[in-house]
C-alpha cells in the first residue's frame, strides 16, 4: 500500500510518500509545493492542486491522509490555509475516496508515543522509523511523512478517520 501524507499550507503544502509492506515502512518521497505571496490566491491555490495531481501520476497512492486544521487566533491565516486545503481534498478526491484525517495531538501521539511532543521529537521519529539518514526539510515535509506513518499505524481503525 502506499500512502500520500500532506501537511496542509498556502505558501508551503508539505507531503510526504511512504510505502507499507506489513509492518515496514518506506519513505518513497518528500517535499513540498510550494506558492509564492505575489501570486493571486487562485493562482497559487491552481499551483497547489497541480502539484497534488502530478503526485498522483508518479505515486499512485492507494490513501491519503491530512493533518486536520486548528487554529485559534489567526482567522485570516486559517481561511487561506483551509482554501489549500480544501484544494489539495479535491486534488485527491478526484482519484481516491479513501481519504483521512488526523488531529496534531493523534499524529504526534502515533510516532512518538506523546500528544504533547514537540516538533524536534516528531521529526527524530520520523527519520528513525523511516531510516532515514537525516530529518527531512522543510519541516512540512517532515510533517507530512508522520501523517502518513500516523495512517499507517491506524489501519486496523482507519474507517474512524475517514473523511466522510
Amino acid at each position: 500500500m502506499i500512502i500520500l501524507g500532506i501537511d496542509p499550507g498556502l505558501a508551503i503544502m508539505g507531503y510526504g510518500v511512504i510505502r507499507v509492506e506489513g509492518p515496514r515502512l518506506t519513505c518513497l518521497q518528500y517535499g513540498a509545493v510550494t506558492t509564492q505571496p505575489r501570486q493571486t490566491l487562485p493562482n497559487r491555490l491552481c499551483a497547489l492542486y497541480t502539484g497534488i495531481d502530478q503526485l498522483f501520476e508518479i505515486y499512485h497512492p492507494d490513501e491519503v491522509a491530512f493533518e486536520e486544521l486548528f487554529f485559534s487566533k489567526n482567522v485570516t491565516t486559517g481561511i487561506a490555509v483551509g482554501s489549500a486545503r480544501g484544494v489539495a481534498l479535491v486534488a485527491a478526491a478526484r482519484r481516491t475516496q479513501e481519504l483521512y484525517e488526523y488531529t496534531p495531538m493523534q499524529v504526534k501521539q502515533a510516532v512518538t508515543g506523546q500528544g504533547g511532543a514537540d516538533k524536534r521529537q516528531v521529526q527524530q521519529m520520523v527519520k528513525l522509523l523511516l531510516n532515514l539518514e537525516e530529518i527531512p526539510r522543510p519541516d512540512d515535509a517532515a510533517d507530512a511523512l508522520a501523517i502518513a506513518i500516523t495512517h499507517a499505524h491506524s489501519r486496523m481503525m482507519k474507517h474512524l478517520y475517514k473523511i466522510q
